[in-house]
């Protein structure tokens, strides 16, 4: 093929792939000063709630008593101006369809970020109360592990509990888009998906934590323990008269206190898992459960083995 040849070829190409029927519902078109939500100013966001939740753990790891309140005070200095920026670009995002904003529109914009992000920092004690509680979850219900350090630092469901936390909080506060760019980056990294509109309790731990799925309505109490490979999740939903499916719904199920799921057990639909449940490995569960009841596989039984001898000859 001569090079005009290609040329040619390259400007055919091009030209399908701007055409704007094959680009519904996939090409951004950004307005005036509009981009979409940045992934690495998002990752960066992520790492300075860490080395805020966790100091010494994530960030600077030379802090001592004397250096701390200065270090956290920069942490959420960088924090506050990244995270106002990401919130204005999400709100753009939802708000405009990619269209520019006015002066005025841009202003309220940016008011409504600002306000955003001030309430986010207030719960910020908050978050790592609770997520010391889950902390000690992972601690206490592993024999394996040797000190909080071990968990903070390694274990995959802090990691996932801590994205999931914050996009929880910023997805309440209104933030569209970026609470699921959180939980995705943990997800992606860890094999553990937390929708953020799930609601959790505190002292929450997943163990080895690959494979699981907890779905957007889920609400689960406190003191709840997965396993890996476990799903919480819906059934077949309804559609709409045109054929889509209905949002909004609540279709996954509510987990109360002190419930444990082995792994790979599968619960679907709005069921009640109640108070003290325990749903056995591999077990599907479609129904809910009474407090303190246990569902387990059924036991193998023995059955007489037919062998050539027995077959009687042909």
């Amino acid at each position: 093929m001569s090079p005009n040849e290609l040329n040619e070829l390259m400007k055919q190409t091009v030209g399908h792939l701007s055409k704007p029927d094959a680009m519904y519902g996939l090409f951004y078109e950004m307005g005036d000063g509009n981009p979409l939500p940045s992934a690495p100013a998002l990752a960066e966001i992520i790492d300075l709630c860490r080395a805020i939740l966790f100091p010494g753990f994530y960030g600077k790891s030379t802090l001592s008593s004397k250096t701390l309140s200065y270090h956290i005070g920069v942490s959420l200095d960088r924090l506050c101006h990244l995270l106002t920026q990401q919130v204005i670009a999400g709100l753009c995002s939802q708000k405009n369809k990619g269209q520019g904003a006015g002066n005025r529109e841009q202003c309220e914009l940016v008011e409504k970020a600002q306000a955003i992000v001030a309430e986010f920092i207030t719960r910020l004690p908050e978050l790592r109360r609770i997520l010391a509680t889950d902390v000690e979850a992972a601690y206490t219900g592993d024999p394996a592990a040797e000190s909080y350090g071990e968990i903070i630092s390694c274990y995959p469901v802090i990691k996932a509990v801590t994205h999931y936390r914050i996009a929880h909080e910023l997805l309440l506060l209104g933030v569209p888009l970026i609470p699921r760019f959180f939980t995705e980056m943990a997800h992606s990294v860890t094999g553990i998906d937390i929708h953020p509109g799930a609601k959790i309790g505190h002292h929450f731990t997943i163990d080895h934590g690959t494979g699981v799925v907890i779905g957007a309505t889920c609400i689960i109490g406190n003191y709840v323990k997965l396993y890996q490979g476990v799903t919480l999740g819906a059934k077949s939903f309804p559609l709409d008269e045109d054929g889509n499916p209905i949002k909004g719904i609540a279709r996954h199920p509510i987990l109360e206190d002190n419930v444990i799921v082995y792994s790979n057990a599968t619960v679907l639909g709005r069921i009640t898992l109640a108070k003290g449940t325990v749903i056995g490995g591999n077990v599907w569960v479609t129904e809910s459960t009474e407090p303190g009841e246990q569902l387990l596989q059924a036991k193998k039984r023995k059955s007489h083995v037919v062998r050539p001898e027995d077959w009687g000859g042909l």
